[in-house]
């Protein structure tokens, strides 16, 4: 990993922190591969925006990190840099898109990064490597830099976020890179907040996952109510369409670009841009594309109304902890049903670690908020895991 800034005593809320960020934001002068053979050869013009906004607060940019081909893989494996192992057990995966950045963290490499999330690529590698990870809503941390560009239609889900250690740090993290930019079409002019500590009404998702994170949920919802909110069964309407739609989106309605780019040199293709194609391929119409659109709309307006008095949930980031390589339990889709309908609603979601699995690998839990609650949902995620007490380190295996 090249450290792209000369350690100074910087001012700032960052001042001095080693920082590292996902290989999808740009650097200038630096190459943004995203884990494709297709990309060598490029150097980015300019800093991306999360990069400005970190060298601003005095860090100091260690390198990126790295990814899955195309960000389209829920593991990190690519021809350029190969496999991200978790630093907790190194014959699992770290998790993706976000995976390297998360394993770096995890590891003891830096204090904390960005990722990016269009369907649980931060908060899945989290969960895997037993740190935090917020997604949040779109437009409130600047994308403006990333590739590939979080425009729309992929903007509706794709976000820049921070990752860290702890909720703390990623609040801190939040501080520094929220804020509006004209370079982003999402951007929004949303002021930072300092929301209090008070009670609230918290709503219990009761997704499938594994033995060990659902008992990591009970444990925090139990913590919760003992912290004085009341926690209460949350049933949210239209799940399994939810994750439909937001496969639309994700996969059937990029399935066409991703083959234009592979049919350009089949031979530089990697099985982790490969995986989730259609067979035989998707071309959807303007019309189902508008159709979908439609749909989403409607769907997030119902879930706004359906959290109008519960501000915050709690339930798994998704249904397994971290697994062997290319190991295929069950569809993908289905496996991160916990993740991606917030994607699809634009809502914004923390992971934190709070458990773990027979086998000693982290799990974590999932809090998520309305748009733009992010203060809200962090003070929440503070709170639970000031109360969880300190979470261990992974332990430093040394390399085979």
């Amino acid at each position: 990993m090249r450290v792209f800034d000369a350690p100074t005593g910087g001012e700032g809320p960052l001042a001095g922190i080693p920082i590292t960020v996902k290989d999808s934001f740009d650097v200038a002068g630096y190459p943004t591969l995203t884990g494709s053979l297709y990309r060598v050869g490029h150097k980015a013009a300019a800093d991306s925006t999360v990069l400005k906004r970190l060298r601003a607060a005095g860090a100091v940019i260690l390198g990126k990190t790295n990814c899955p081909e195309f960000l389209a893989n829920y593991e990190t494996d690519n021809h350029i840099t190969g496999w991200t192992a978790n630093p907790w057990n190194l014959e699992r995966t770290a998790g993706g898109s976000s995976g390297g950045e998360a394993a770096a963290i995890a590891a003891g490499c830096s204090a904390g990064g960005v990722g990016s999330d269009g369907g649980g690529s931060i908060r899945v590698p989290a969960h895997c490597c037993g740190i935090a990870g917020l997604k949040p809503t779109p437009g409130r941390v600047s994308a403006a830099g990333h590739f590939p560009e979080i425009a729309h239609p992929g903007g509706l889900l794709g976000v820049a976020g921070p990752m860290a250690r702890t909720v703390r740090d990623v609040r801190i993290l939040f501080d520094v890179l929220a804020g509006y930019d004209p370079q982003d079409p999402f951007s929004a002019p949303v002021p930072l907040r300092d929301d209090r500590p008070r009670r609230l009404r918290i709503g219990l998702l009761e997704d499938k996952a594994d033995p060990s994170i659902a008992a990591a949920v009970a444990a925090a919802a139990k913590t919760l109510a003992g912290l004085g909110h009341s926690v209460e069964p949350f049933a949210p309407r239209g799940r399994e369409r939810a994750v439909a739609v937001w496969d639309f989106f994700f996969n059937v309605l990029t399935d066409e670009l991703k083959r234009q780019v592979i049919a350009t040199a089949p031979e530089k293709a990697h099985w982790t841009g490969l995986e989730l194609l259609r067979e035989p391929p998707a071309k959807p119409t303007g019309l189902e594309v508008v159709t979908q659109l439609a749909v989403r709309d409607k769907m997030r307006l119902a879930m706004m109304e359906q959290m109008a008095e519960v501000p915050i949930l709690i339930g798994p980031p998704c249904a397994m902890p971290a697994w062997r390589k290319q190991e295929r339990p069950g569809p993908f889709v289905e496996t991160m049903a916990a993740a991606t309908p917030w994607n699809l609603y634009g809502f914004p979601a923390v992971v934190l670690p709070f458990g773990f699995a027979p086998d000693g690998l982290p799990v974590g839990v999932q809090l998520i908020a309305r748009p733009w609650e992010e203060e809200l949902l962090l003070t929440v995620g503070c709170h639970l895991e000031q109360a969880r007490g300190p979470f261990p380190t992974a332990p430093l295996t040394p390399w085979a």
